[in-house]
This record gives C-alpha cells, structure tokens and sequence, in this order.
C-alpha cells in the first residue's frame, strides 16, 4: 500500500482526525508502520502496554484466553479503527491479546510521543476523550445485544454493518470465517449456522462467505436499527 494512503487512512481515524495537522503530522512521524501476516500475534495478554494500534488494513481480533484454554473473541477492528488507548495511558499490561486475522497492517503510536504532545497541546486530550468514549459506548452495546436480542437479530445486524444505508440490496462477503464472526456475535458456530437459516425468512442467503441480501430494508427493519446509525459513524 502507498504511503500515502496509509497516512490518509491513519489520519482519519477516530484517534487521529480531530488533531491539528501540525500535531497529527509530527505523531505520525514518531510512529511505526507494521505488517502482519494472518495468524500473527501484535500483542499478547499480560504484556506492557506501550503503544496505541490503528488498523490500516485487514481486521484484527482482541481475544482473551480462558483457564481452561478456551477463546473468547472481544471486538475486530478494521480499517481506520483504534483500539488500546485506555490501558496504554494506565500504563498497565494489555488485558487481553491481539491477532491478525487476515494478512494486516497497523500503525504503532507510542503512548510518549502522544502524552507528549498532549502536554504540549491539550486539544490533543479532546480527541483521545473521544475515542475513548466510542470504544466504551460500543462495548455497552455489544452488551446490551448479548442480553436482549437473538442470534438472528445480532447476525443481521452484523451484516447490516456492511451495507450501505442507500441500498436496495447488497451482496456482502463476510470479512473473517464464520467460527471468528460466531466468536464475535456470543455463539456458538452451530448458533450462527441456525441464525443464517432463520434469516432466509428475510431474504438473506449464505453461500460459502457470500450473504446475499434481496431486501435491505426488510432486513433493518427485522433489527429495528436506525438507517442513519451508519452515515453518522462513517463520518
């Protein structure tokens, strides 16, 4: 990828965006592109968190590791997404781990170089509020689907996530294999399988990792979710 496009990317996300071009131009600068190949590890559990990640290409998982040696999948991160903020300015060890679910690339922002700049511009702060807050307000949510929706209702929303809000209907090809999605949504892979079957009443059809969709509409209005829920997060 050009290092252009990796800059234009890293540049609009959440963590970045908001910052004067001055600041955001030098905390690129003392930051570290990295590549990783599907499977890699960017981070385990316990280890010294030092840097922020940015997602610039490719999706990677946070995952913790039980006792008894299972998986529980946290959030996937894509392109232009953020994560690690709140631990790595605790100055703690990252809670959970990290992997590349497919081939990847990331920037590496060191925590220094952005406390530093924050002390020296404190509107940097406002911008680091901001990411915060997003990734607490998702995990409520993820919560709140947990508690009070179906497998269907989660998956379809999950697949409305790749939509785009205009469409009439849409072929959508799942980002990661269904065991990682299944992970994703708190079910189980046999779960997810019963929940694409119970979507066929809507007009989604699942074929290897291709959902066609007939009805976007139908199918948002099986979830009950806000149409402009997407414009507002894309902007």
């Amino acid at each position: 990828m050009p290092e252009d496009t990796r800059k234009k990317i890293a540049r609009n996300s959440l963590l970045l965006k908001s910052l004067p071009e001055d600041v955001a131009s030098r905390l690129l600068e003392r930051s570290i592109w990295r590549k990783y190949d599907r499977g890699q590890n960017l981070f385990l559990q316990g280890e010294a968190a030092q840097s922020i990640h940015i997602v610039v290409a490719g999706w990677v998982k946070l995952f913790r590791m039980s006792q008894a040696g299972g998986e529980t999948v946290v959030h996937v991160f894509s392109r232009g997404e953020s994560f690690g903020e709140a631990v790595a300015f605790r100055g703690g060890n990252y809670p959970v781990s990290a992997e590349a679910v497919m081939e990847s690339e990331t920037l590496e922002v060191p925590t220094a170089a952005l406390l530093e700049m924050m002390r020296n511009n404190p509107e940097t702060a406002e911008s680091i509020l901001a990411s915060a807050f997003v990734h607490l307000h998702a995990l409520v949510t993820q919560l709140e689907q947990l508690k009070a929706e179906t497998g269907a209702e989660r998956t379809a929303k999950f697949l409305l996530e790749f939509c785009d809000p205009d469409a009439r209907s849409a072929i959508v090809t799942l980002p990661y294999d269904k065991g990682l999605i299944a992970g994703r949504l708190g079910m189980k892979p046999e779960s997810l399988s019963r929940a694409f079957t119970r979507l066929r009443s809507v007009g989604v059809r699942v074929s290897g990792n291709l959902a066609a969709i007939d009805d976007v509409a139908v199918l948002r209005d099986y979830t009950g979710s806000d149409p402009t829920a997407k414009r507002v997060k894309s902007r």
